[in-house]
């Protein structure tokens, strides 16, 4: 039987391009190609903010097999919603066989317009990552198979890249908005804690939901704030800790406009929460520098070892951009470190109640070895509040 003519591809801005099956959103979209080694949470994963300009390769060869759901998206705002440009595939997604699912995940992909594509040899491309650094590249569904290969590759080639690019503007929410709901549990699905102890202000640079899951877990109710909004008008919410959150491109970038701000904050002495895109800005606020990461980290199976317990866990990953451990200046110590590659994963400040990590301690969906940070988090908003 002849196999059907392809619907999809994509091209990478070396030349080379691989035909697949189409799915979901029609078109082309170009990114940055990087490599996820999680095997749960592909909604999770695709509604990322953190995602942004980026077209995510699975490794895990079977995905959508649990199908889709309104639950498991990690999206906080309408402007955030566009975040991975594109998905890829070895097998075709199968007919979901779960409890909790409601859609297909061509349906569900289809309807949040980005471009899947299945059926390529997803293990040659993870080791062209592994070996020459994630692409540029661009991804196309065409359910005619009327796709220009070298048109493909032109745009692999033109798109600018996440280098110097302050993508955190493009999801940040365009106003103010409280969130209260906890964790997901089986009898309640997201359930509201009985009180609050603390309140929290939240700079959104493409906050997960799940972040703010975990601050409500622990006791704070959070209040979430554009990335544009200035460090006084975040003191004058008078709470007793902030949150820098996760969020795209580079950190660099975002920071010529964020910096200032944040070191108003370090230097008020309020409780600060790097995550992700918070801790390399928080870093580079208190004099140290990020620089590209070849591959990058993307995965639910990544150890790091906290320095100050001696304790290794496994972390949820996903960054393209890393803190210089070896610039970091006298009383920034370093705190998390990746057993991968040794890169820094975490930093705290000597005499200050910041803390931060690089990894995701809000998981979603998973492992939950780091949900501890939220309570270490906690704990200094209560010194600070008895101070």
């Amino acid at each position: 039987m002849p196999r059907p003519a392809p619907t999809g591809a994509i091209a990478l801005d070396d030349g080379s391009v691989f035909w697949g099956e189409g799915h979901g959103g029609v078109g082309v979209a170009a990114g940055e190609l990087c490599f996820n080694t999680a095997i749960t949470g592909y909604q999770e994963i695709l509604t990322d903010p953190s995602y942004a300009e980026q077209i995510v390769l699975f490794t895990f060869p079977h995905i959508g097999n649990v199908g889709a759901n309104e639950e498991d998206l990690e999206s906080s705002s309408v402007e955030a919603e566009r975040a991975a440009r594109g998905a890829v595939f070895r097998a075709s997604p199968t007919p979901p066989a779960n409890w909790r699912s409601v859609d297909h995940l061509g349906g569900w992909l289809q309807r949040r317009n980005i471009i899947g594509l299945s059926g390529v040899d997803t293990r040659a491309l993870t080791r062209r990552i592994r070996e020459l650094g994630m692409p540029k590249a661009a991804i196309a569904h065409d359910p005619s198979g009327a796709i220009d290969a070298a048109a493909l590759i032109d745009t692999a080639r033109n798109w600018v890249g996440l280098e110097n690019a302050d993508l955190a503007a493009n999801v940040t929410a365009g106003q103010t908005f409280s969130h209260e709901d906890g964790l997901w549990e089986i009898a309640t699905s997201f359930a509201r804690p009985d009180s609050s102890r603390f309140h929290v202000v939240v700079i959104d640079f493409g906050v997960k939901k799940n972040i703010l899951r975990n601050l409500a877990q622990v006791g704070a109710r959070a209040s979430v704030v554009p990335a544009s909004t200035s460090a006084d008008e975040i003191l004058a919410l008078k709470p007793d800790g902030v949150v820098l959150s996760n969020g795209p491109g580079d950190p660099a970038a975002t920071a010529k406009h964020a910096g200032p701000h944040i070191k108003t904050l370090v230097d008020a002495g309020i409780p600060i929460l790097g995550i992700c895109l918070g801790h390399q800005m928080l870093a580079l606020t208190l004099g140290a520098k990020t620089k590209k990461m070849p591959q990058g980290h993307h995965g639910a199976n990544h150890p790091v070892k906290d320095l100050s317990t001696g304790k290794v866990e496994i972390v949820s990953m996903n960054h393209g951009f890393t803190v210089d451990a070896a610039t970091l200046p006298a009383g920034v110590e370093e705190s998390h470190r990746s057993l991968f590659d040794g890169t820094n994963s975490g930093l705290a400040v000597a005499g200050k109640p910041i803390i931060s990590v690089q990894h995701h301690p809000e998981a979603s969906p998973g492992p939950q070895d780091s949900f501890y940070i939220f309570q270490r988090f906690a704990d200094l908003m209560d010194e600070y509040r008895k101070a």
